[in-house]
């Protein structure tokens, strides 16, 4: 079985605030997961990273908020997708 690339969006939500979101079904989980998909969920404002959910080999699941790498507790693609939104409406709101 190869990687199966499941989604890969790229979206303008203001002229200044991009959401970018790629995520891929592996054959095997990645060293420091214990699933099997590679996923990068960012949020981009005026070309900086503000937050960003991701799995690195080695890494396993976290998210990036802001300078902070915290861990994130990865339970399914439906639950990945709901907390980046609640992410982004909190940022959105604080902005």
């Amino acid at each position: 079985m190869k990687a199966e690339l499941i989604s890969r969006e790229r979206f303008w939500l203001t002229e200044d605030v991009k959401i970018e979101i790629v995520i891929w079904r592996l054959p095997r989980a990645l060293p420091g997961s214990r699933h099997r998909f590679k996923y990068r969920l960012a949020l981009i404002s005026q070309r900086v990273c503000v937050l960003r959910y991701d799995n690195e080999a080695g890494k396993g699941d976290h998210k990036h908020v802001a300078e902070r790498e915290v861990p994130y507790r990865f339970t399914d693609l439906d639950t990945l997708q709901a907390d980046f939104r609640a992410d982004i409406a909190a940022w959105r709101s604080a902005q």
